[in-house]
């Protein structure tokens, strides 16, 4: 069977698996790169394939990853030397087919991503760049691109001391990112101020937008499944959890259940209700409640968000197919063109149909609320 037909794709009735079955016939080999949204839509593959059982998709996740790494243990289309915090999401694909079966490629090849880890420039008090391009920055968007990566590293190969500087990345952006009085948390703080978009007394990028906090929460989350039950950490990374996700609650679209592109600003000309902060959080709020990170009340403000996400962002036209509508197709900060972090920057950037970032966010919603089909994967 080709591996982007799966056998349940139309059969099923779980969301995740006909958004799954939508898009992949638009995803041929010749598509696939090493790159952090393609690497969060083939993690969400592997989800369904453990939550259905369908072995279409676990062979299309191992064909995925065959793809990349080569024999040697070298990664095609991958640079230590870019010092990109990006480029290591894919790398969190290689850590469940290591445990199945033991090829040492696999092990090699994660070793090879955290040595880019242990080069990556940091700031004065220890915190990783978001690439060596952008210096003395960190990005919310990091702490999902590298710090699960990282964690799970750190038990894979009983070097659990590293976990402690994991959790420092989640605490040092917070202090430097969160404001006192919403408690939402800016997009990114620059270390030497020196940037435009640097607020010159605290550093910080002029807004709050949607998809950052999305991806620093999926982060915590996802960090807290893999984090020992006893660690010292713990009860910082759980309170962390628990302080941005009862800010965005207050920002939550009364109307709709979903999140704008700049979250606090939903009145402003131009906004909108954005599709993958919208799936981010749900999976957020969702898995949170079910593992008891967050409090069991957040399950009505993921279920709110889920039901928002199929009224207002799936498209099904005649024939089953799904498209999901309404993703912000980038983000970013400096750069060439400059790119000021201003309100109008934001909702100035392209909305895309079916871009990983949200299709991805959407199908590990899906799994988390559509009852029978979670099973913890990792």
């Amino acid at each position: 069977m080709n591996p982007t037909t799966p056998k349940t794709a139309y059969t099923n009735t779980s969301w995740a698996t006909r958004m799954a079955a939508s898009v992949l016939p638009n995803y041929p080999s010749s598509k696939w790169q090493w790159h952090y949204e393609h690497g969060l839509f083939v993690k969400a593959l592997a989800g369904i394939g453990a939550a259905t059982g369908d072995e279409c998709f676990e062979h299309f996740v191992h064909s995925w990853v065959n793809h990349f790494v080569t024999a040697q243990g070298d990664i095609r289309g991958y640079s230590v030397s870019e010092l990109n915090l990006d480029q290591i999401n894919s790398g969190k694909l290689l850590f469940p087919l290591y445990r199945r079966t033991g090829d040492e490629r696999y092990a090699k090849a994660l070793q090879l991503l955290y040595s880019q880890l242990q080069q990556q420039p940091r700031t004065k008090s220890g915190g990783f760049w978001h690439k060596k391009i952008y210096p003395f920055q960190m990005w919310l968007d990091g702490l999902y691109m590298a710090s699960p990566f990282y964690a799970e590293y750190a038990l894979t190969f009983n070097e659990l001391e590293l976990l402690e500087d994991v959790a420092h990345q989640f605490k040092l952006i917070e202090q430097h990112t969160r404001d006192p009085q919403t408690g939402l948390l800016y997009h990114a703080w620059d270390e030497s101020k020196a940037q435009k978009w640097a607020n010159p007394d605290t550093g910080c990028s002029p807004h709050f937008w949607g998809r950052a906090m999305g991806w620093y929460a999926m982060a915590l989350v996802d960090v807290l499944d893999i984090l020992p039950a006893a660690h010292a950490d713990r009860p910082a990374l759980v309170q962390i959890l628990t302080r941005l996700a009862s800010a965005l609650l207050q920002v939550q679209d009364p109307i709709t259940g979903l999140w704008y592109q700049i979250v606090d600003l939903p009145h402003h000309p131009g906004n909108y209700r954005e599709t993958s902060v919208s799936s981010m959080l749900t999976y957020a709020f969702a898995r949170g409640a079910r593992k008891g990170y967050l409090p069991g009340d957040f399950q009505f403000a993921a279920q709110r968000a889920y039901r928002g996400l199929l009224e207002n962002m799936v498209k099904v036209d005649a024939r089953g197919t799904l498209t999901l509508e309404g993703t912000c197709s980038v983000g970013g900060l400096g750069g060439s063109p400059y790119r000021d972090g201003s309100f109008e920057y934001y909702v100035g950037e392209p909305i895309a149909a079916n871009d990983f970032k949200g299709v991805g966010s959407f199908i590990l919603a899906a799994l988390e609320m559509e009852p029978g089909e979670t099973k913890d994967v990792s």
